[in-house]
């Protein structure tokens, strides 16, 4: 007999793992060996149960699934990563393939692609959602790049900081921190302040999705 397929859930909504269980209950290649809802317990999962595959909500409630799965990697190099999400932004898609991810599998996929992207990745394949390549790979222009100061001062309004505050952390005059305010608004398209500060909260996280 085949030697099943051992699975771990991290996913920190109970509803949603108690679905993904039972879809994958009834394909007799997998076995469910752990379930988790947060860091913590994902990584005791990991260690206790010895899967082949880490089935990995992109955004938990303690953090960065995109981290943590790569926290993961580190302590268990031959486990297979597939991020599950209902976020189809190319950035996370990027993000969790730099990290070490083998696949990028939608939430409202059907069952059927899940199932194969499970088998995908512990082939040591590679696996990504229809609709996620369609968005990565068509039709997506580059992002326009920062330079290292406007990086510091997009990353500083995420953090709460004024343009005086800015100016004074950077020993720059309040006049050149507005003037790559302008240039960041104008990079990113961004239409207003507060569209930028909006912007700059959501990235100071490191795009932490929720």
């Amino acid at each position: 007999m085949t030697t099943p397929i051992r699975i771990l859930l991290v996913d920190d909504h109970p509803m949603v793992r108690e679905g993904l269980v039972a879809r994958l209950a009834a394909v007799p290649r997998f076995e469910v060996v752990g379930e988790a809802g947060g860091r913590a317990e994902a990584l005791a999962q990991l260690a206790s149960n010895a899967p082949d595959v880490v089935l990995m909500d992109v955004g938990l409630k303690d953090g960065n699934g995109i981290a943590l799965g790569a926290e993961m990697l580190a302590a268990q190099p031959a486990v297979k990563l597939l991020m599950f999400s209902m976020y189809d932004n190319p950035e996370y898609v990027q993000r969790s393939l730099q990290a070490g991810a083998r696949g990028y599998v939608l939430k409202d996929a059907p069952a059927t692609e899940i199932v194969s992207a499970i088998d995908a990745v512990a082939a040591g394949g590679t696996f990504l959602s229809a609709a996620v390549s369609g968005r990565l790979f068509r039709g997506q222009s580059p992002k326009p790049v920062l330079t290292p100061r406007e990086s510091e001062i997009l990353s500083a309004l995420g953090r709460g900081a004024s343009s005086k505050q800015i100016a004074r952390e950077l020993d720059l005059s309040v006049r050149t921190v507005e003037a790559h305010r302008q240039s960041i608004k104008r990079k990113l398209e961004l239409d207003g302040q507060a569209e930028l500060i909006r912007y700059a909260v959501e990235h100071a996280r490191d795009g932490e999705p929720r």
